[in-house]
């Protein structure tokens, strides 16, 4: 019968070499094979959701409206426009404000015999600079009304509705709301001059929470509301589960 073959101690040597050092034997050392790397396929590479038309209309919005933080194939679908007439009671009443003080500055003996003005205070060129002082501080109000109108602003994007909010001249804030969260979007043009004039009020509400957003003095209310529901319409079509 064969002897079992005997295990193989790589601890002692099996021979010597010439000048009496001990040789050994060792198991042979497998060299490690280096997995080839993947090519990537084309599709790795690029996100074809997002095709070159978007990615022109992104970076055409982000041109236009620099103010807004827009994702990556966000664009811009409607710049909401304020209608200019809600500027006119502020406006009116700075004009008639500098209107009284020039009139009374250039008529200012009429002022003194009206109110029996004496000393000083009859004296026109006194009441000079406080009647320009008053003038100036009427027009800054009146830049001021003007620069919380215009930076209160409204945009309907192809993924969510952003409204940027301006109450004082150092006081702002924004609300962004995704498309998806957006359970109605109406419109509102209350008397005969809104009629007259095509500007009204939209409203925005949304799931959930029950959140209204408003915004006011809006120029084509109607028009503005069909362009929100159409795009609101594609983006759901666009993410329906598949």
């Amino acid at each position: 019968m064969d002897k079992p073959e005997q295990p193989i101690d790589y601890n002692r040597p099996v021979a010597y070499d010439a000048e009496g050092r001990p040789l050994y034997a060792h198991p042979p050392i497998e060299t490690p094979k280096v997995a080839k790397p993947k090519k990537r396929r084309s599709t790795d590479i690029i996100d074809k959701s997002i095709t070159d038309a978007v990615k022109l209309k992104h970076e055409r919005s982000q041109r236009v409206f620099p103010e807004l933080d827009l994702n990556e194939g966000d664009y811009v679908i409607s710049s909401v426009r304020r209608h200019p007439i809600g500027l006119v009671p502020a406006f009116t009443l700075g004009i008639v404000l500098i209107t009284l003080s020039f009139t009374a500055l250039f008529n200012y003996d009429l002022v003194v015999r009206l109110f029996q003005l004496t000393g000083s205070m009859a004296d026109s060129s006194v009441a000079f600079w406080p009647i320009t002082i008053f003038v100036i501080f009427v027009m800054l109000g009146e830049y001021v009304a003007y620069y919380v109108f215009s930076s209160n602003k409204f945009f309907v994007t192809n993924e969510s509705v952003v409204h940027q909010i301006q109450t004082g001249l150092f006081s702002s804030g924004e609300q962004i709301v995704s498309l998806g969260n957006v359970e109605d979007a109406s419109y509102t043009q209350n008397g005969i001059i809104q009629q007259l004039f095509n500007y009204g009020s939209i409203r925005v509400s949304t799931r959930g929470e029950d959140t209204i957003y408003r915004f006011t003095y809006v120029s084509d209310p109607k028009e503005c509301v069909a362009t929100l529901e159409g795009a609101i319409e594609h983006f759901k079509d666009c993410n329906k589960p598949c």
